[in-house]
């Protein structure tokens, strides 16, 4: 039905008040004075045939139109569209796995274990356990891996850490029951020898076994020698004399070689140039690599037998080798080789039925030599034979430029090594790394420029196919937050406060500020002066 409204004319100069009189009889007027509407059928015209609002016809209104009701599209990410429609949501990864935080797109819960999304065989599941954690500094990374691995923990899985160079894993193993820290250097006597056998494996043959120990030793020695030598490549006649040297050493030992005894046979091999003179050469330079370990500045650490045994039923097990990354980078990276090494020689044991993170600190620092790199490859393909989650930790994709030269196979492969983990969790990163990862990890522009705008402990998580966006601090608990903190030597806020309030004087009281903060510290600093 049409609503007859009548025309108002007001006179000018009406105040308020008079113009709100004069629609109060106008509306009067209409509600009792007015005809009543004369219906279309009295005049023999037809109703709409699909009367309401949204198609062709008579409108609440009393609007007449022939054409429906046109309602322009609109786009929008995911993330506002919740908002529009807020019972639309993504299902997540499910609830199978530790709680990690908290989905800022559905707003649940979000849980992830590597080992469930690889058995995942919908489109939701991961071809890999492995994790590739990439930040910049105080973005959250190692707080967030802690909680995920410590929460693990009550889910059967362990944790190992090859390499701890800041000390901070300690803190956490130490408050693990049953956790196990092995130290390095410093005033600890503490030897760890990288050409240890390791458990026997079970379901393979003696001759298999052998193989493979072989191949892990060669591999190690090899390794160590390219980490130091300037040009980070043995030469054929080099890795002969290598080769030469290990396999005398195992035979003097009675199968229980040390890099002093492999050490000693290099030294006596380059003496023996009337029976080989070219093999005699070879020997040289990795005899003078092997030195360092037994005279010079690594000493003590990884020349002799281990003095220590890898605890296989620990929950978690960490070496501390803080007090080595002290000596330099060279020395750092050639302890982490080590470390790595005496560990994988006990983890790799499919049969033991364990699963496993594998903490990789300064990742890029497994990645000296191209065959520390096809070792690291090696053992990122291995890693679901083992049940192992390699966890590697970057802050961001130039520490790979480190490795190698530019355009070298070491660094190409490195590079490779880091877009091939599948599952990865991208932190806050810094203003001039947008476009690295966009080419090296097939981030899309939109979580590129996302990236650089998140807050401490969020993070984009890709696994498998889909991405998600997690506030990992958001379920952290006040024991968790204190126990993970990496930040105490920067804690300015506290250090300030102190110092600032020690000051016993009642014009700085005055000044101090309610949120007590390095702001409101230095605002007041300079009101002081």
């Amino acid at each position: 039905m049409m609503t007859r409204r009548s025309l108002i004319f007001e006179p000018d100069g009406l105040s308020r008040r008079e113009r709100r009189a004069l629609h109060r009889e106008n509306a009067r007027y209409e509600r009792y004075d007015a005809p009543p509407p004369v219906a279309r059928r009295d005049h023999g015209l037809p109703e709409p045939a699909v009367p309401g609002p949204f198609g062709p016809g008579l409108a609440e209104s009393g609007y007449w139109s022939l054409a429906p009701l046109q309602v322009p599209p609109h786009q929008a990410t995911s993330q506002h569209i919740a908002g529009i429609y807020p019972f639309v949501a993504d299902a997540g990864l499910g609830h199978r796995g530790p709680i990690v935080g908290v989905d800022l797109n559905a707003d649940s819960l979000w849980h992830f274990s590597p080992w469930e999304t690889y058995a995942d065989s919908s489109d939701r599941g991961s071809f890999s356990t492995n994790v590739l954690v990439l930040g910049a500094y105080r973005a959250g990374k190692s707080a967030v891996i802690k909680t995920l691995v410590t929460r693990s923990m009550a889910f059967g899985h362990q944790a190992v850490v090859p390499s701890d160079p800041k000390g901070e894993w300690v803190t956490v193993a130490e408050a693990i029951p049953g956790g196990n820290v092995i130290r390095l250097g410093g005033a600890y006597d503490t030897r760890l020898n990288p050409l240890d056998r390791g458990p026997r494996r079970t379901g393979v043959t003696n001759e298999q076994h052998e193989q493979m120990v072989k191949q892990r030793r060669i591999t190690v020695l090899t390794s160590l020698v390219e980490a130091a030598l300037p040009a980070s490549h043995l030469t054929a006649v080099e890795h002969a004399a290598l080769l030469e040297a290990l396999e005398r050493c195992i035979t003097h030992t009675n199968d229980r070689p040390t890099l002093r005894g492999v050490y000693v046979e290099l030294t006596a091999l380059a003496r023996e140039t009337d029976q080989d003179r070219h093999l005699a050469q070879g020997a040289i330079q990795p005899s003078f690599v092997l030195r360092r370990f037994v005279n010079g500045d690594l000493s003590g650490l990884f020349e002799d037998e281990s003095t220590v045994s890898f605890d296989d039923a620990a929950p978690i097990v960490v070496v501390d080798t803080s007090e080595l990354f002290a000596r330099g980078d060279l020395v750092a990276q050639l302890s982490q080789i080590c470390t790595t090494a005496w560990n994988q020689a006990v983890i790799s044991d499919r049969s033991a039925h364990r699963t496993r993170y594998v903490i990789r600190e300064e990742g890029w620092r497994d990645m000296t030599s191209l065959a520390s790199l096809q070792m690291y490859q090696q053992w990122l393909k291995l890693s679901r034979h083992y049940g192992i989650s390699n966890i590697v930790i970057l802050h961001k994709m130039g520490d790979l430029d480190a490795v190698g030269e530019a355009d070298s196979q070491e660094r190409n492969l490195a590079y490779s090594i880091a877009g091939d983990i599948e599952n990865k969790f991208i932190f806050r990163i810094n203003q001039q790394e947008g476009t690295s990862i966009q080419q090296r990890l097939s981030i899309p522009p939109a979580h590129a420029a996302m990236a650089r705008q998140l807050r401490k402990g969020e993070f984009l998580a890709y696994v498998g196919q889909f991405s998600y966006l997690v506030d990992a601090f958001a379920t952290s608990t006040e024991w968790e937050y204190d126990l993970f903190e990496t930040d105490d030597a920067m804690d300015l806020d506290s250090r300030y406060d102190d110092e600032f309030r020690n000051l016993d004087d009642p014009v700085v009281d005055s000044l101090w500020p309610d949120d007590t903060s390095v702001d409101g510290w230095l605002t007041a600093q300079k009101e002081l002066q």
